[in-house]
Order: C-alpha cells, then structure tokens, then sequence
C-alpha cells in the first residue's frame, strides 16, 4: 500500500469529530500522489456526504465549467486532489445554508495531506474559510478573487454555489478576466 493510500485510510477512520456531526463522520476528500492541482473548499455538502465523492451537485457542474475540466480529469486524484477545510458534512445552518466547517480537520491533516502531494503546482482557495486559512492576505472574498494573478500559485474563488450568479452580475470582471486568467493557470498546472 502506497504512503497517499495508507494516508486516504487514515483520513477515511477519523472520527474526531463525531459527535458534532448530525451525519455522523464520513470524510469526503480526494488525493493522490500525482496531483498536480488542489482545491480546499469548505466542506461536503448533504450530496457529497451521501454519495462519498466531492462535488456531486450544480456547484461541482459550476466548478468544472469555471476550469475548464471535463468530469473524468476532475476525479482523476493523480491530477486533481481535493481537500476541503471540514472532511465531513457540518451541519446546517437555520435559514439555508451550512455550518462552517469543523475546526479540528485542518491543522490535524492538511500539513500531511500536502507533504503526500509534492507535485501540486497550483492551489484554489475556493469561499472565505479556505482563503481565511491559506490566503497570505486577509482580505475580503470579492477583493481576494479580483486580485487572483497577485497570489499565484494560490488562487482564491467564490464558493460556485447558486448564490454565486447574483454576485457575477455584480462582477462582470470575473467572467471577463478571472475565468480565463483561472482556465489557463489550470491548463498550465495540469501540464
């Protein structure tokens, strides 16, 4: 067993968390030895924690078209890893939406998770908890996006859920300049 598939193993047995999950634990990542793009979003939504696998919704639909990606490159793990701030579905929030992703997933695996990843070559820091984390400025979300090229290879994104359009309304530089700018620092990452 490769040194990435003892580490999925580790993360898949986690159940630090447990009792704070209306789920229950069932970490929702995807990770590979080869990856060469990472995405850390939030956490799993009710469809990744029923189906297991990251981005199985109109988001994902949103995400990929954003890429460029077609499915089959984006769940490929030895060009694509995905690990997300919270591994498990939080909960919800009352009045629509989730909970911020559990505290305790980052600092326990990501150093680890990315040590087992050393050909990333561009990260996506998709909503305010990855960029909060992992951002080298704190800056508002809209700020952070427009400014994408000054932090590259990380490169920060709104979360690509329905809430997202209205905010492209607003925006119209993001799909004018930063889509573009996106697809082609993934087509130069995945080589």
């Amino acid at each position: 067993m490769s040194d990435v598939a003892r580490l999925r193993a580790e993360v898949a047995a986690c159940r630090v968390c447990a009792g704070a999950l209306p789920l229950g634990p069932r970490p929702v990542l995807q990770i590979g030895g080869g990856a060469r793009l990472l995405i850390t979003s939030q956490a799993p939504g009710t469809k990744a924690h029923a189906s297991g696998i990251p981005w199985t919704d109109a988001s994902g639909d949103r995400l990929r078209d954003w890429l460029g990606m077609r499915a089959e490159d984006f769940y490929d793990p030895d060009k694509l890893a995905i690990v997300p701030m919270g591994f498990c579905y939080p909960g919800a929030v009352k009045g629509g939406g989730d909970l911020p992703p559990r505290p305790e997933c980052a600092p326990l695996w990501h150093a680890r998770l990315l040590q087992a990843m050393p050909g990333v070559k561009l990260r996506l820091l998709i909503g305010i908890h990855a960029q909060a984390a992992y951002l080298p400025a704190r800056l508002p979300m809209t700020e952070a996006v427009r400014r994408a090229r000054d932090f590259l290879p990380i490169f920060p994104l709104p979360h690509p859920s329905w809430r997202v359009v209205g905010w492209m309304r607003r925006n119209p530089w993001f799909e004018e300049e930063t889509l573009p700018l996106l697809r082609a620092e993934v087509a130069r990452a995945l080589g």
